[in-house]
């Protein structure tokens, strides 16, 4: 039996949420995926991730929100630490609050497993990827051979290493962070579906979802300013990726970026200053 899954890129602010609500369901009329993964550390505010917002992805039709190195930026953060459908890095430090990986239901009583990474070149010191990958992949191959990873880093090279180092072990491996969508998807010789970067669902009329003008004034100055969520131009990035049911082996992998016209022109939001 073959499944879809869903993944989708980094979600901004509002603009992100409304457009992502749009996309799934256009996709799930179209393709019927079973299962939906979506980065949303920038979904409150364009910064961490809260109750009210998670709540509000989950009605959306979200299976599991994946997060990186903004998880603690907002204070509601404590309302979803205990959800175990969000994940933060799991190379976090252990004395962390929170969950980095996890097994959720499927359909027809199939298990699929996620787990969270942060890379560490150019970011916050954490603990290994590779390490906490190989410590976490085989417990959760004991319930299960569907399992996709997303790994949050900057540098493209941590996060086709990782494809390569999981290649086999997992079903997904994909990339958020950058807010870049990257065009290199492919199915990995051992049957992982890779992607470097999903891209951002959020205003690209914008800085990577930022307004434009105050982000030219701080690169160009040095001087802070309050980086607000951009709302023009919104789309929904990310892959569909098709999985063999009984051995979690990718059999295609297809990138999307949908243009979102049905959002509320009232998506304006603020955000703390950068």
């Amino acid at each position: 039996m073959a499944l879809s899954v869903l993944c989708f890129g980094d979600v901004v602010g509002r603009p992100g949420r409304q457009g992502l609500a749009v996309a799934l369901k256009d996709l799930r009329t179209r393709h019927a995926p079973c299962f939906s993964v979506v980065n949303a550390e920038n979904a409150a505010g364009g910064s961490g991730i809260s109750v009210s917002v998670s709540s509000k992805l989950f009605s959306s039709g979200v299976d599991v929100i994946t997060t990186g190195d903004h998880f603690y930026r907002n204070k509601e953060f404590v309302t979803v630490v205990d959800d175990a459908r969000v994940l933060r890095p799991a190379n976090f430090p252990v004395a962390a609050q929170g969950h980095g990986w996890g097994v959720f239901a499927g359909p027809g009583g199939l298990k699929i497993g996620v787990i969270n990474l942060m890379g560490r070149i150019f970011m916050d010191p954490q603990r290994c990827p590779f390490e906490m990958a190989d410590e976490i992949v085989p417990r959760l191959r004991e319930q299960t051979p569907l399992i996709v990873v997303d790994m949050h880093a900057e540098a493209t090279s941590e996060k086709i290493a990782l494809g390569w180092h999981l290649d086999g072990r997992v079903s997904v491996v994909f990339g958020t962070h950058t807010h870049i969508q990257t065009a290199d998807e492919r199915i990995l010789p051992g049957g992982t579906a890779y992607v470097t970067d999903l891209g951002m669902t959020g205003p690209y009329d914008s800085v990577i979802g930022r307004e434009k003008a105050p982000v030219l004034q701080k690169l160009r100055t040095g001087m802070p300013a309050r980086f607000d969520v951009a709302k023009g131009d919104v789309r929904a990035c990310g892959a569909i990726v098709r999985l063999d049911a009984d051995t979690g082996k990718a059999l295609a992998i297809e990138r999307f970026q949908i243009p979102v016209n049905a959002v509320s022109e009232d998506c304006h939001e603020a955000a703390r200053p950068e």
